[in-house]
């Protein structure tokens, strides 16, 4: 068993072991174990049943990592993303009006032009073509909406009739709970301590059962039941191909993986070498997730933790794949934990995306204002795909008017016209 261990992940030429192989997939599992909680309540705001979105959630993130080991030979993980699930609620359902099983479609058909460009030269192109001031302004504006909606499911944030929002009463439990949850997973976070977010997560849930919002009635039943996931697996549904809008959110919706997978695996791959099976392998995992019935998985940042711990093979993907399978049985645990125990991890990984604003160059005005309405209008129109379209008009508009148009490509022309076609015949 060893050797065949040995033999299928190059752990000897990789200079590690099986052991700290197994160590890394474990420690990568333990910091992102949370998505089992967090994307099957943020799906089920769409209409989709929460048991049956939490099913697909462990299965994608299973499907997603055994891709990763058995393709790539990477170390990377893949779930269902958090910026992606926010995309495919509040930008492709609430946004563009599309029901689930029309925005699974959308998964589906995106993750197809996702693979189209990591079999192809596409990549390269377009990573030529898009400025990397979008890119990281991409990454920063759905930082700040993932932040934003931290605040409000935690109930810090809470409609005002007066100011559109405004600060909730710290004696309101929720935000109460929220707050102390966020003041007990900051310092552990900051630490490194494995598995802050789990141990947030727990502790929020007690602090909101002494402070009376949780519903405990779930736990009296633990059998497993795959009754309701019959409603998602292959729902995608394709009768609004004839509608802009459903082009909108497949295009959108590539931009946004293809690029925010591609840096996410160029920062974090020990071994550039295996980008080009890594990428392939996620591309492949997207277009499961809309056949299964989830919104897009993506390489998931917590892969960066099994990988400082020596994780450099598949052997660590294949091990935190595989304690997703048992995670299945514990789905009425997660029922009970409330949106303020889950909020405060909301507001971190915001904030860790919005760390992607220092590589914007503000001194550079071309540059910088499409950057900063991108980040702008996302959190404020509560819309990532308006805050995309603003930012990509704006670009070309400033290059040309400041005599810089040999500065765009001919790609971003054709992006800011069908953005600028989105807008003018939304507003009809």
């Amino acid at each position: 068993m060893i050797n065949r261990l040995q033999r299928l992940f190059h752990i000897q030429e990789e200079n590690s072991t099986i052991r700290t192989e197994f160590v890394a997939g474990l420690t990568s599992f333990m910091t992102v174990a949370y998505i089992i909680a967090v994307n099957g309540a943020i799906l089920s705001t769409t209409g989709m049943p929460y048991e049956a979105a939490t099913i697909v959630t462990v299965i994608c993130s299973f499907v997603g990592c055994m891709l990763m080991a058995l393709w790539a030979n990477s170390p990377l993980i893949i779930v269902p993303g958090m910026g992606d699930n926010a995309f495919f609620v509040f930008t492709l359902v609430f946004s563009l009006g599309l029901t689930w099983q029309q925005a699974l479609a959308a998964v589906f058909l995106a993750g197809v032009v996702f693979m189209l460009t990591t079999v192809t030269k596409g990549a390269d192109y377009l990573s030529r073509s898009i400025p990397k001031s979008m890119i990281h302004a991409m990454t920063a504006g759905i930082g700040l909406f993932i932040a934003f909606l931290g605040l409000k499911n935690g109930g810090i944030i809470v409609a005002s009739e007066g100011t559109f929002v405004t600060l909730a009463k710290f004696s309101d439990p929720y935000a109460l709970t929220t707050i102390l949850t966020l003041l007990i997973v900051l310092p552990l976070f900051m630490r490194n301590v494995k598995g802050s977010f789990l141990i947030a997560i727990i502790a929020g849930t007690c602090i909101g059962a002494l402070l009376g919002i949780v519903d405990f009635s779930t736990l009296r039943d633990f059998s497993l039941s795959f009754n309701g996931y019959g409603d998602l697996f292959f729902a995608l549904d394709f009768s609004g191909m004839g509608k802009l809008n459903f082009w909108t959110a497949v295009f959108s919706l590539s931009m946004v993986i293809i690029f925010q997978n591609m840096g996410a695996q160029l920062g974090m791959l020990p071994n550039k070498s295996k980008f080009r099976k890594s990428f392939q392998a996620n591309s492949i995992s997207v277009i499961s997730a809309g056949l299964l019935g989830c919104s897009p998985t993506t390489t998931a940042a917590e892969s960066a933790t099994g990988i400082a711990q020596g994780g450099r093979t598949g052997l660590t993907s294949l091990t935190t794949g595989l304690l997703f399978i048992p995670a299945l049985f514990l789905i009425p645990l997660f029922k009970i934990i409330p949106n303020s125990a889950i909020a405060p991890l909301l507001i971190i990984v915001g904030c860790l995306m919005v760390l992607s604003v220092k590589e914007i160059p503000f001194g550079d005005f071309t540059e910088a204002f499409p950057a900063y309405l991108m980040m702008a209008i996302m959190p404020l129109s509560f819309s990532i795909a308006n805050g995309i379209a603003f930012g990509f008009i704006a670009y070309p508009i400033l290059k040309l008017v400041t005599g810089r148009r040999q500065e765009v490509s001919l790609t971003m022309y054709v992006i800011a016209f069908f953005f600028l076609l989105y807008f003018i015949l939304g507003s009809i």
